[in-house]
């Protein structure tokens, strides 16, 4: 039976030629940012003064800016127009719903904060129930009329997002990494690609999929029918705001559901951003950003009545109230969780010195990426006892040659860590480690850095020597720390890989295929990278064994996760069964 189809609301043309690519074109009339703290202060006075807009050509149109931004009294430190943007933040933002930005309910925001030297870079709404109920409202009329949009209209769309995302990928790479701490570089290279990527895969995904049809006799046939499951919640974490967002949005506006979206309280910003570029792409409601705290708007979302969804990615203690919530109202769930992932290194990879070698010796200084702050982080490395001292002087010698700057510099090889609150969880196991009768092979110290850096929140890429029994072995840090050991043979590197409460990651070096392949088969983890870490391309599964979490990301099964099956069963014979 045909079904006629329902018209979705066109973007508006005005508002999308509004929305500025800024990240091509370099402002010329943007001041130089004085370091003196004068200066600073007259620029200041004279901002608040005045509040004329100013334009920047870019090749979307012509984008107007207020002064009202930050960008005329941010620090030095903060300054982007190195890197040919400008300061890409607004003064202040609304909670995007129901396709605008609107004030939260009570009036009340909170300073978001840049980890770079924790200088105010914006505001964001403090969020209650009130603000997630109206969020979840517009979310329900959206899905009345999304939910039935045609596969091609949904895959477009998806497109046209990686689009807009692609073309202003400098600008949000600046926001991330002023919003997160994380290196320019990383956000440039691996970040936004991976953004962009996996929009563009959800969209290729649906347009191939196929439906099933089983022939149960030869007049009864069972139709299987993916649908959406509606209104789903979706709670993103602090250390990959743009890309956790997307690894949740993508796969589920792709399946036809409707999204009310909750970021991390301490990067608030970078999504804001995201919504302003690509809002007009979307139906009014289909995507409702609200920010806030975690008691005052993410339990009100994980916990209502009103979703058909949740899905998380942060701490696994929070994770198990997730659980809890959605078990209450039986509403099914995905959870990443935490992560104390092993990086094994066998004796063979020293055979030859030669450019596998060198690939190993960055393998296990992986560790240092996005300082550490990765449920991934390969934070427990195991070396074979033969070649442990020449292996180790290398991964020493490398992990000491590592650039830590202002990571708005594009030589910064490692950044900020995303808050006080972590740098200071990460000085305490520091000191555990210490207490724990671990040997600081490097690091083990607050970084001290200079340059309008002395406020922000550095800490030294840290190697640790000790045993898988410690502390530090066995909780998660989520910072630039390893703790290494030694293995005798397979059998004892495997009983130590396994030898934790997490089963996200783990990491395999070896020259030898038949080790590759047993060890990846017997470590208890949901991802093992052989010769090779901290991959995350779309299509390639991602998700964790034991306390790690539940379900599986970053590939088509996850469209299962946001739909439910229809079995349309059908019998074509035209006389009765004779029952009655």
């Amino acid at each position: 039976m045909a079904i006629k189809k329902k018209k979705i609301a066109k973007p508006k043309a005005k508002k999308r030629k509004k929305l500025a690519k800024r990240s091509k074109k370099k402002d010329k009339k943007l001041k130089k940012v004085v370091t003196k703290k004068s200066a600073t202060e007259k620029k200041l006075k004279k901002s608040k003064k005045t509040n004329r807009l100013k334009k920047v050509k870019t090749k979307r149109g012509i984008k107007k800016m207020s002064t009202e931004t930050v960008k005329s009294g941010v620090s030095a430190s903060l300054d982007t127009s190195h890197l040919k943007v400008p300061f890409p933040y607004k003064k202040k933002y609304g909670n995007y719903i129901n396709g605008k930005f609107v004030e939260p309910k009570s009036g009340k925001y909170f300073d978001n904060v840049s980890p770079i030297n924790n200088e105010v870079i914006c505001q964001v709404p403090r969020s209650d129930t009130k603000d997630v109920d109206a969020a979840l409202d517009a979310a329900h009329a959206a899905f009345k009329e999304w939910g039935k949009t045609d596969i091609t209209t949904r895959s477009n769309i998806l497109n046209k997002i990686a689009d807009v995302l692609e073309k202003n990928l400098n600008l949000l790479a600046t926001a991330e990494c002023l919003d997160n701490g994380k290196p320019i570089r990383e956000c440039m290279a691996a970040d936004l690609p991976l953004v962009i990527d996996h929009w563009r895969y959800f969209a290729g995904v649906i347009r191939a999929e196929e439906g099933s049809i089983a022939e149960i006799s030869n007049s009864q046939y069972s139709y299987n029918i993916p649908e959406p499951l509606g209104v789903v919640g979706q709670i993103v974490p602090w250390n990959f705001p743009l890309l956790m967002a997307t690894w949740k949005l993508a796969p589920a506006l792709a399946a036809g559901n409707c999204s009310v979206i909750k970021p991390a309280e301490q990067t608030p910003a970078s999504i804001m951003l995201m919504m302003e570029l690509i809002g007009d792409l979307l139906p009014p409601g289909v995507v409702n950003v609200v920010s806030g705290f975690g008691l005052e708007a993410g339990k009100p979302l994980a916990s209502s009545k009103r979703i058909a969804k949740i899905a998380f990615t942060g701490e696994t203690t929070t994770g198990r109230l997730i659980m809890q919530y959605a078990a209450q109202n039986l509403i099914p769930i995905t959870l990443e969780l935490g992560g104390k992932s092993p990086n094994i290194f066998f004796e063979d990879v020293m055979e030859k010195d030669d450019a596998f070698l060198d690939k190993c010796v960055e393998g296990f200084v992986m560790f240092n990426l996005n300082q550490g702050e990765v449920c991934t982080c390969p934070s427990r490395a195991l070396v074979q006892e033969s070649i442990y001292d020449k292996f180790m002087e290398k991964v020493i010698a490398r992990t000491k040659a590592v650039v830590q700057d202002n990571p708005l510099k594009m030589e910064t090889m490692i950044g900020a860590q995303a808050s006080v609150e972590q740098m200071e969880k990460i000085k305490s196991y520091l000191d555990l480690g210490k207490k724990e009768g671990a040997k600081v092979l490097c690091g083990g110290e607050v970084a001290k850095l200079n340059s309008g850096l002395e406020t922000g929140n550095y800490i030294q890429p840290t190697i640790f020597e000790g045993d898988n029994k410690m502390r530090i072995f066995q909780e998660e840090i989520f910072g630039p720390v390893v703790s290494v050991t030694k293995f005798k043979d397979e059998a004892h590197a495997l009983e130590i890989a396994n030898d934790t409460l997490y089963g996200l990651g783990a990491g395999v070096w070896t020259r030898n295929g038949n080790i590759a392949y047993r060890m990846g088969r017997a470590i208890q983890a949901g991802i093992v990278w052989t010769n090779c870490y901290h991959a995350y391309p779309a299509h390639s599964p991602f998700g964790g064994y034991k306390q790690s979490g539940v379900g599986r990301e970053t590939h088509k099964m996850m469209l299962n996760h946001y739909r439910q099956n229809k079995n349309l069963h059908v019998s074509y014979a035209e006389n009765k069964l004779g029952f009655f």
